[in-house]
């Protein structure tokens, strides 16, 4: 491979361990010395490049998870996590379905527990537990009232 095909990382590796420099003089030592020095400064901007990236990449993801969020309608914000854009979309998928779940559970609990509208109908109370002397009690003291 020449040097101009060559990553700059694998010329660096190949200056570091010594290919190609040695018997070739003073000045092919002090120019491969300057080429490993310029690659290593590329590699630590390409490091920062990098890094510049991966923030703006965080900060699109928060604002792509905020607005998933705001445009969820009732779906919970803490079930929407991931890092990536696709983890955001898994995980709202799964908020969904739960939520649905619970909501549908929901019904069901207050179908059970639903009370009727309207009042009772109106029944006499029943006497057949009662006693004869009871009942005449119960009858006599219904007609003073």
């Amino acid at each position: 491979m020449t040097d101009e095909t060559m990553t700059p990382e694998a010329e660096t590796a190949a200056l570091q361990s010594g290919d190609g420099a040695g018997e070739a003089g003073r000045s092919e030592d002090t120019d491969l010395m300057a080429r490993m020095f310029q690659l290593e400064s590329d590699i630590a901007a390409r490091d920062s490049e990098l890094s510049v990236l991966k923030d703006a990449l965080a900060g699109a993801v928060a604002r792509y998870r905020a607005a998933v969020a705001a445009s969820a309608v009732g779906v919970p914000e803490e079930l929407l996590r991931g890092e990536t854009v696709d983890e955001i979309d898994t995980s709202l998928e799964q908020a969904r379905r739960i939520v649905s779940k619970v909501r549908e559970q929901l019904e069901r609990d207050a179908a059970a527990k639903s009370v009727p509208t309207g009042a009772p109908p109106r029944t006499p109370p029943d006497m057949s537990a009662l006693s004869p002397a009871e009942k005449i009690v119960h009858a006599l003291t219904a007609e003073r009232r």
